[in-house]
């Protein structure tokens, strides 16, 4: 009897972990950390998990800036997106054609700053689809999109860098498989993978009545898009966004608890 009820103990723990405890156990990640030289300008390939509330590129954009406000003009972020698109929608190798995608940009006063040339970018941050990756039919041409596209940024003298995206609110079981994905495919291309995913897994068993996706409950809230952007932070520099002043129209306290599950999620991935 004794051990009968053990044995159930043991299946009840085991069942009861959480889907952001569960993939912790999978797969590690080979890349932690992209050194000092961290990328100052990035494009991000992806669809509209990016470019919900005004982009998640923008508000890192906002993030890093406020993290470094002596060095404010350094700091730039570009988005390609396309609705509902998987990463081989993209012509990746289109985008670091010379004068054309980030070329030149605006500064605040509204003036036009010509882009130097000779590197448009520092890195590639890419996303694919949100069910591509694990998907029975798609997550091949994943594996093969994200090879080739690895490639393709490399030879342009930038770096790849794959970003995790998170479970649909319905079905947080999608938070380990993609996990595991991201992580193999980090691993297979000597790529950095930001772990976005996790955080929302963190921050929805922390706080469930905090709402981080839009009604559809795929697409990011406010709430959402400012996890991933600090997230984002935290994996590209190696540095805590808790204290950040950039607040994205949050208030403080539900801020600064998306910068500690933004944190605390980086390090708890890279095993630092």
């Amino acid at each position: 009897m004794h051990r009968i009820f053990r044995s159930l103990f043991v299946l009840l723990a085991l069942t009861s972990v959480s889907p952001a405890a569960r993939a912790q156990t999978q797969t590690k990640p080979a890349v932690t950390s992209l050194g000092p030289d961290y990328p100052k300008s990035a494009i991000f390939i992806g669809n509209s998990f990016f470019y919900y509330n005004n982009g998640m590129p923008d508000h890192l954009g906002q993030l890093e800036r406020a993290a470094d406000p002596e060095h404010n003009e350094q700091y730039r972020n570009t988005m390609v997106t396309i609705g509902g698109a998987g990463l081989d929608w993209h012509d990746v190798e289109s985008y670091f054609r010379p004068n054309a995608i980030a070329s030149y940009s605006f500064d605040g006063q509204n003036n036009i700053v010509f882009n130097k040339l000779d590197k448009l970018f520092d890195a590639a941050v890419m996303m694919d689809c949100s069910q591509c990756p694990i998907h029975p039919t798609l997550k091949a041409a994943f594996a093969k999109s994200t090879k080739t596209d690895s490639e393709i940024v490399r030879a342009r003298g930038a770096r790849p860098i794959f970003f995790m995206s998170w479970a649909y609110a319905d079905k947080p079981e999608m938070t380990a498989q993609l996990a595991e994905a991201y992580t193999v495919a980090g691993n297979a291309n000597n790529a950095l993978v930001i772990p976005a995913g996790l955080a929302f897994a963190r921050a929805g068993q922390k706080r469930p009545e905090l709402t981080l996706y839009a009604p559809d409950k795929r697409h990011p809230s406010l709430a959402g898009t400012y996890l991933a952007a600090c997230t984002t932070l935290a994996a590209l520099t190696g540095r805590s966004p808790v204290g950040n002043t950039y607040l994205a129209g949050l208030d403080q306290p539900t801020a600064k608890f998306l910068q500690e599950v933004a944190w605390e999620t980086v390090q708890d991935y890279y095993g630092k």
